[in-house]
């Protein structure tokens, strides 16, 4: 909004102005506003996971919305970004409201909840943007019919949502990784000189993110709950589509997938196939680590974090190149 009344050579003061804003609010909201938030009561299946009852959960709930005010104020905002903050919320809301409630919401109606926001995306994104995607393995760009790269695109959401959700069990785990994640995008929308508009709104949301992480380095003194987790997976879907390259999703977020999604994939063969895999393998695997490979949170977290510079590291090299 500010953005409007300034001429084109003051847009770097007022985009730092906006970040140094996301940072100090959402470090002030979250040092007054905890006790707005629900306690955690710890979780019997997780490794360690009694160590955080009692603390503030639902953090997510102060910094997106913090992310969502700075966005507002400070970046150029049309109809498509506005649809975007809305569904953001949307899915943070869900969180946050699973993360309040004294019985936990089941998984299909969470699951429900996300296909429907996964569906209003990909309607979204497809009436603002072409049905185009670049390969940067090939250096090609590749038209995809409208219905597939619709039903694509919703997959890609919902895959994305609860991977980063599943992710979150240690204690500055998912929010680093997806800082990492947001950051090599932003780096590939730079190389490929992308919409700079959303571009400054992953700058927005990281340092949201950063906010938060002020509170939840190990021992943290807060959690962020669904409420953050299930917004920053959808955010991540929606930045890697807006960079033209959504099947770099697969590199940028490649720790999250497999930290994540392997438990994803594992519950779902044995629910609905009967199939048995990774039988000597706990979900996540940060619990594997943790619990199999003694690792420390510490650990977990410089470790699965230099993984996912590596792989980072080789999707800007392919857009590169």
């Amino acid at each position: 909004m500010i953005m409007h009344f300034f001429n084109q050579a003051d847009f770097g003061t007022v985009a730092f102005c906006g970040i140094l804003f996301a940072f100090l609010v959402t470090c002030l909201c979250l040092w007054k506003g905890t006790k707005i938030l629900p306690k955690d009561i710890g979780r019997d299946f997780a490794h360690d996971g009694k160590l955080s009852a009692g603390k503030p959960r639902g953090a997510g709930f102060i910094f997106v919305l913090v992310f969502v005010l700075t966005t507002i104020i400070f970046a150029k905002v049309n109809t498509e970004i506005i649809i975007y903050l809305i569904l953001v919320v949307a899915a943070m809301l869900t969180g946050f409201l699973d993360d309040c409630a004294k019985n936990p919401w089941g998984e299909y109606r969470k699951g429900f909840l996300d296909l429907v926001i996964a569906v209003m995306l990909a309607i979204t994104f497809l009436n603002f943007n072409e049905n185009t995607i670049f390969i940067a393995s090939i250096d090609k760009y590749i038209t995809i019919h409208p219905a597939l790269f619709a039903v694509l695109v919703v997959i890609l959401v919902w895959a994305s949502i609860n991977v980063t959700n599943c992710s979150d069990g240690v204690d500055g785990l998912s929010g680093t990784l997806t800082i990492i994640t947001l950051l090599s995008i932003y780096v590939i929308d730079f190389i490929k000189m992308m919409d700079s508009d959303f571009s400054y709104l992953i700058l927005i949301f990281v340092i949201s993110i950063l906010g938060y992480l002020w509170f939840n380095a190990t021992p943290s003194k807060m959690l962020m709950g669904d409420a953050g987790s299930r917004a920053m997976g959808l955010f991540i879907s929606i930045a890697v589509l807006k960079s033209g390259s959504p099947i770099l999703y697969l590199l940028v977020a490649g720790v999250l997938i497999i930290d994540g999604g392997l438990g994803l994939i594992k519950v779902a063969l044995l629910r609905f196939l009967k199939i048995k895999i990774l039988k000597n393998v706990r979900t996540p695997i940060h619990d594997h680590v943790r619990k199999v490979w003694d690792w420390s949170n510490t650990h977990t977290v410089y470790r699965f974090s230099i993984i996912q510079v590596i792989l980072s590291m080789i999707a800007i090299f392919l857009v590169v190149k």
